[in-house]
């Protein structure tokens, strides 16, 4: 179909770039500039159009936030949005966990996407969702909300955490982030001062800790001292699938496959990871259907559980 230029056309990619990310009045009206260029439109007075179009966009529902020296940023949009039943129905479903696990923001974030209602409800799938913690309870809510803020001023700040073996200690944590794995909620955290075992080299994935949400017993202001890490250290990992296994076929984005042998019934895949906890329970859980190539001292240790777990059956 031949592309036909026209006012919907501009406004459209102006919202497409402030749904990407808050943009500077000079770096959108350069983007626009070569996008109406790249589509043979003249690009003079470009900036005049782009503060129509944001007048616009704002009377339609979009909630387009600026000021003097700062971004434009898309904070809401109340456009309507068409979606078919089964749409609706993930969005329910979807509305309905964040809800239980006491993510009431984000939930009510996604109600104003569509209004929702118990017609929308999944006929033929039910989502009884009984996390191991009561996320709702008001001090782990609490304690959700109060990383959120620290997690959005990406600046280092300190938690009090309780381990399982009931020790209390204060830990200075650097990049962060929530995560949910296995229906439970974690803060992975980069932490720059812990002592490594096995990588001397910093930093390294032995940094990167896992907390449970139910065992922080208070979080702490911020600092002044941004994150030194724009993304969490990994370790890259081959290994190799026998068996049933050997026609797997990646489904994370961080897999690659480096061989396939359908002859000798095995898969070899390569993996960049950054929890080495979460990536061991996975490995333990295939057996000896899996066996890591490298590094070395990794495949030394999932050798030693699988002996250790062979002589606690005898």
């Amino acid at each position: 179909m031949k592309f036909q230029y026209n006012s919907l056309t501009f406004a459209i990619e102006v919202l497409k770039a402030l749904a990407k990310e808050p943009c500077y009045r000079k770096n959108l009206t350069e983007q626009l500039e070569l996008f109406l260029e790249q589509h043979q439109q003249p690009a003079d007075d470009v900036a005049q159009k782009l503060t129509r179009t944001i007048r616009k966009l704002r009377d339609c529902g979009f909630e387009i936030e600026s000021a003097p020296h700062r971004p434009y940023v898309l904070k809401k949009s109340n456009f309507p949005v068409i979606l078919s039943a089964d749409q609706r129905q993930a969005l329910y479903l979807a509305t309905h966990l964040l809800e239980q696990m006491g993510f009431s923001q984000q939930a009510s974030q996604l109600q104003d996407i569509c209004p929702l209602t118990e017609g929308d409800r999944p006929r033929h799938l039910r989502a009884d969702f009984n996390p191991p913690v009561d996320y709702s309870d008001i001090k782990t809510k609490e304690i959700i909300t109060n990383l959120q803020k620290r997690l959005e001023t990406a600046c280092r700040f300190t938690i009090r955490y309780r381990n399982s073996l009931g020790k209390e200690a204060l830990w200075d944590l650097d990049r962060s982030e929530l995560r949910l794995h296995n229906g439970s909620l974690y803060l992975f955290a980069y932490v720059p001062d812990i002592l490594t075992q096995r990588i001397q080299k910093r930093p390294n994935i032995e940094q990167n800790v896992l907390f449970r949400i139910d065992r922080i017993l208070s979080v702490n202001p911020s600092s002044n001292i941004h994150w030194l890490l724009s993304s969490f250290p990994t370790l890259k990992v081959q290994y190799r699938m026998i068996g049933s296994l050997s026609k797997y076929k990646p489904r994370r984005h961080n897999e690659t496959v480096i061989n396939r042998n359908v002859e000798q019934n095995y898969v070899e895949i390569e993996t960049n990871e950054d929890c080495l906890f979460w990536f061991r329970q996975r490995i333990l859980q295939y057996g000896s259907n899996v066996q890591i190539l490298t590094p070395q001292w990794l495949h030394q240790e999932i050798v030693e559980e699988h002996l250790k777990a062979i002589q606690s059956t005898k």
